[in-house]
Order: structure tokens, then C-alpha cells, then sequence
């Protein structure tokens, strides 16, 4: 028995083209750099900020391209810091 080959249609090639063409590797900041991975905490309320929306939602990996280690850290810290009053867990919109 001769085994039938699935043709991929050229429209489908085309996207996956487009779509690995704008795919750019993403690195996690703090697994390179130890000083940064040291100022993760809490009370760096600068430093959260520029990982949350400005509706204080908690950006994706994928998005902030941090390594799931480090997401998973983020994350804690911010809700640590929403808990103690230093971040809003919303923005009020009038």
C-alpha cells in the first residue's frame, strides 16, 4: 500500500511564513542579569509596574517574555504588593 501525502495548500504556507516572520526570539531579563533578579521584591513597586497593564492586569509571558520561573515570581510579588496597598488591583473608570 502506497502512503498518500497531504498537500499543504499555499494559502496555509503563506501564513506560516507571515507568522514566523515577525516571531523574534524573546530572553528573559532576569536570568541573565543576577542584580535585577535581586531587586524583584514587593517594595520595587518601579519595577512591577512596567509588568502590569494600565488596567493593573498581570502581562502574559508570552507578552513580557519572562521564563515561567520567573513569571510565576513576578506574579507573587505583585499580588504581595497589591495586598499591602503599594499597587491598585484596578484602575476606577469614570
Amino acid at each position: 500500500m502506497s502512503r498518500n501525502k497531504l498537500k499543504i495548500s499555499s494559502r496555509l504556507l503563506k501564513k506560516k511564513v507571515r507568522k514566523q516572520a515577525f516571531l523574534n526570539p524573546k530572553h528573559c531579563r532576569f536570568c541573565n542579569n543576577v542584580e535585577l533578579e535581586q531587586s524583584l521584591d514587593y517594595k520595587n513597586v518601579n519595577l512591577l509596574r512596567n509588568f502590569i497593564t494600565e488596567r493593573s492586569k498581570i502581562l502574559p509571558s508570552r507578552v513580557s517574555g519572562n521564563c515561567s520561573f520567573h513569571q510565576r515570581a513576578i506574579a507573587t510579588e505583585i499580588k504581595t504588593a497589591r495586598a499591602i496597598a503599594l499597587i491598585p488591583f484596578c484602575t476606577l473608570q469614570g
